[in-house]
This record gives C-alpha cells, structure tokens and sequence, in this order.
C-alpha cells in the first residue's frame, strides 16, 4: 500500500501553521509522507491560501484550515487506508 501525502500549506511567522505542523508530524509519522509548502514562494499558491493558512490536505483533499484536531487527521488517515484495496 502507497502511504498517503500531508501537505501543511504555510508560511513564516504563522502560529497557527506552528501548531497545525505539530498535530500533523505527531498524528501522521510513520503513517504519511509530510510535506510543508510556504505559500510566500509561489504567487498562486499565496492567492489561493492567503489569510486561509495553515491548509491541511491529504493526497490533495483539503480537509481542515486554519486549525486541525488530531481526530481530522486520523480520520482522514484512516479513511485513506481504507479506499485503498489490500
């Protein structure tokens, strides 16, 4: 089974996307690749994500902005393992 990708839309200075980052690397070690893109590098990602940071997406699903609860994620997680035959 492939795992899943995290991505944490972000940018510096963002405690919000500190704490999303957090719950993430916590919930989803070991169980996902975690990847972290900084909206200020990419002029349509910065459009798109401006004031919405941090954006939580797995396999590019959003599903969560601004905050995320551990249980989104597991959620999500397990849902993910779940659409995918063994």
């Amino acid at each position: 089974m492939t795992r899943p990708t995290v991505t944490v839309y972000t940018r510096t200075g963002c405690h919000l996307c500190d704490e999303a980052i957090a719950i993430v690397e916590e919930v989803a070690a070991g169980r996902a690749r975690i990847e972290l893109v900084d909206i200020d590098g990419d002029p349509a990602l910065f459009d798109r994500y401006t004031i919405r940071v941090p954006v939580v997406a797995v396999d590019g699903v959003e599903i969560a902005d601004y905050q995320i609860a551990r249980e989104q994620l597991e959620s999500a997680l397990a849902g993910h393992a779940r659409e995918r035959p063994l």
